[in-house]
């Protein structure tokens, strides 16, 4: 038993990667069923894939636990040492977005499986491969390989963003492509660029040798690290590059739309990974290269989502908005380059993923009761469920618009907080009280006009929502409840977790030393530096000290 548990152990992170990968692979062979059994083998595959969301949960939880005792697991594939070989890396920030991405994908598939799966081929096989792309982002220990892990859930993104088809929907979709093929594009050119002056992709390494870069190698370094920034910042929808988003999830359907909710928040890991650590404190000429751009593009991407919402017409619309409003005031969370920031922004995160999760379920479930009005903000006939949803509406938006007691209240003040000795604090005052003012009047508007304002000549939807609906949705709304009632812990492992990305010579020994149980010292890193002829020249050894 002693060997089986550590076995398990030892493989465990990289099975967030391989358990969807697998699961997409057998839902593909169980393919589309002939029409004489089409009900039983899709029951099939919807039960295989809520069991397997259901392990990864499981997976994701444990490895919170073995996270939270500060220990980095360095998972080396093919037993090659870093930086020569892939490695993946569970600290407490990967753990925490893996219980996060579950979280959301549990209940949205839940969701999903009421009906929309049906609306399309191969729904649950894509879905997987997007948990596969997520978990990869979060847990890859190389720059290069979170570009594969991008494009492998922006693939599948692809498909779901057209499943269940329709003109607007298709519409929005080859958008979204083109736009995203040339973000990707971009970022293999900021890739290469590190490469160039670094000789290396692992992220680890990267810190390292970043510090060592002058003259010419530290304005090639300084480049790449802008290019990356406009990659990064075009998926978490900063501000120029945001206005993608809004018709994008607000023509998907319900439950791609709350699953994209967490695909936003790739691109805000990335930025921080790469400009909070790489080129953070300690990085030489190059530190802080972001830092005059990130805090005030991120301060008026929260505008920008709140007026957004403020002037939205329909309810899909008014989600996104807010989406956006949401990753902004995360973004100058991370632009105040301090830990008590980073810790609100952790916390700010997480709450604001799963309260926009469940207002896209939600928004469907009161649009499917409203007859031809259907999700337009306008005046329509009253709603069969009107005390549930109202109550599940009222929830979202309180949590959104940050009042207390609930998470979105205490982010913020985590926030207004670490902001007090920045020479920007009344700046980030101003944008996050006033953005919080706007969202209760984009919501209070959107409330009253489904609730309130309602002609009942008109004709509506004869019964009330299913509760295989109703429950998924109703879970993603409780979790804000259930941060709140246990904010001081998730506030002492944010804390702990922004403390444990700070420590840049930790993390390189973790990941570039050799495995304590073999009783020998970390490698030491030599320096590289390009040959002044421009040749290529072969990456430099790491020597035993």
């Amino acid at each position: 038993m002693n060997g089986l548990y550590a076995f398990w152990t030892q493989h465990l992170p990289i099975l967030p990667v391989l358990l969807p990968a697998f699961t997409a692979m057998v839902l593909l062979l169980l393919g589309d069923a002939p029409s004489g059994h089409a009900q039983a083998r899709s029951q099939w595959g919807r039960r295989i894939s809520q069991l397997s969301l259901a392990l990864g949960l499981w997976i994701a939880v444990s490895l919170v636990n073995q996270a939270s005792e500060g220990t980095l697991q360095v998972y080396r594939l093919g037993e090659w040492p870093a930086p020569f070989g892939i490695v993946l890396v569970i600290d407490r920030l990967s753990a925490l977005m893996l219980v996060l991405t579950q979280l959301v994908a549990l209940p949205v598939l839940w969701y999903a499986s009421g009906g929309w799966d049906t609306h399309g081929r191969h729904f649950h096989a894509m879905f997987h491969f997007q948990v596969m792309g997520l978990c990869g982002a979060f847990v890859t220990g190389d720059i290069f390989n979170l570009f594969v892990f991008f494009e492998v859930l922006l693939i599948a993104s692809y498909v779901l963003m057209v499943h269940g088809l329709g003109k607007t929907r298709f519409q929005a979709g080859v958008h979204y492509v083109v736009l995203n093929l040339l973000a990707s594009a971009l970022f293999l050119i900021g890739v290469s660029l590190l490469y160039a002056v670094t000789g290396t992709l692992n992220l680890a390494d990267l810190a390292l040798r970043v510090a060592q870069l002058s003259g010419m190698e530290a304005v090639l370094a300084r480049s790449a690290a802008l290019i990356l920034l406009v990659v990064f910042g075009f998926k978490a929808a900063l501000l120029p590059l945001s206005l993608w988003l809004p018709g994008t999830y607000a023509a998907a359907s319900a439950p791609v739309a709350a699953l994209f909710a967490i695909m936003t928040k790739v691109g805000v890991y990335a930025i921080l990974r790469v400009h909070g650590v790489i080129f953070g404190d300690g990085a030489g000429e190059v530190a802080r290269v972001a830092e005059p751009w990130l805090l005030p593009l991120a301060m008026g991407t929260s505008v920008l989502g709140a007026l957004g919402a403020l002037a939205a017409r329909s309810l899909p619309r008014l989600v996104a908005w807010l989406t956006v409003a949401s990753v902004g005031t995360i973004l100058a969370a991370l632009g105040l380059f301090t830990p008590a920031a980073w810790s609100a922004a952790f916390y700010y995160l997480a709450h604001s993923t799963l309260v926009v999760a469940g207002l896209f379920l939600l928004v469907e479930l009161v649009a499917a009761q409203r007859g031809d009005v259907a999700d337009e903000l306008a005046p329509a006939s009253p709603v069969a469920q009107p005390v549930l949803l109202g109550l599940m509406l009222l929830l979202a938006a309180a949590s959104v618009a940050g009042l207390p007691p609930l998470p979105g209240f205490l982010g913020k003040v985590m926030l207004l907080k670490a902001s007090w000795d920045s020479p920007m604090q009344a700046w980030v005052w101003s944008v996050v009280l006033a953005v919080g003012f706007l969202s209760i009047l984009a919501l209070a508007r959107a409330g009253s006009l489904l609730f309130w304002n309602v002609r009942p000549d008109l004709p509506s939807a004869a019964s009330g929502a299913s509760p295989r609906l109703v429950w998924p949705t109703l879970i993603l709304c409780l979790m804000g409840v259930v941060m709140s009632a246990y904010a001081a812990p998730l506030q002492r492992y944010t804390d702990a977790t922004a403390a444990q990305l700070l420590d840049r010579a930790g993390y390189a020994r973790a990941v570039l030393g050799i495995d304590p149980a073999t009783g020998e010292a970390p490698v030491s890193v030599r320096p590289y530096r390009m040959p002044a002829s421009g040749a290529p020249a072969a990456h430099p050894q790491e020597a035993q000290p």
